[in-house]
């Protein structure tokens, strides 16, 4: 009995991948067995991205953390230190949107970190 290749369950597999190549440059989004290589480097480069972006993010943080605590005289590794030392617990993400709306509001916690060291 010959192998089954015009079926339903093919055809909606085949017409899954090609939806989700779509946008693909030439090949990759027209032919079946190209568009299937592609869309799972596709989905392995997303699981990946997802991982990166969080560490983009915290990277960016750190780096607007640090340029206002140098305007305000100190270094960012002795800030958080100071932080700690004070009790205070804040997270990056809120610190740098601080340092970005709130300048004043900033300055007072490098002031506090100062004191605490």
């Amino acid at each position: 009995m010959p192998r089954a290749i015009t079926g339903r369950v093919h055809k909606k597999r085949v017409k899954t991948v090609l939806k989700r190549t779509k946008g693909y440059r030439g090949a990759r989004s027209k032919l079946y067995r190209v568009a299937k290589t592609a869309m799972i480097h596709g989905l392995v480069y997303s699981y990946f991205g997802r991982k990166q972006k969080k560490r983009n993010a915290r990277k960016l943080w750190i780096a607007r953390i640090n340029a206002s605590c140098r305007n305000a005289g100190l270094v960012y590794s002795k800030f958080i230190n100071g932080l700690k030392k004070a009790g205070i617990i804040i997270d990056r993400k809120t610190l740098s949107n601080l340092a970005i709306e709130n300048p004043e509001a900033f300055n007072q916690l490098v002031e506090k970190a100062k004191s605490a060291l």
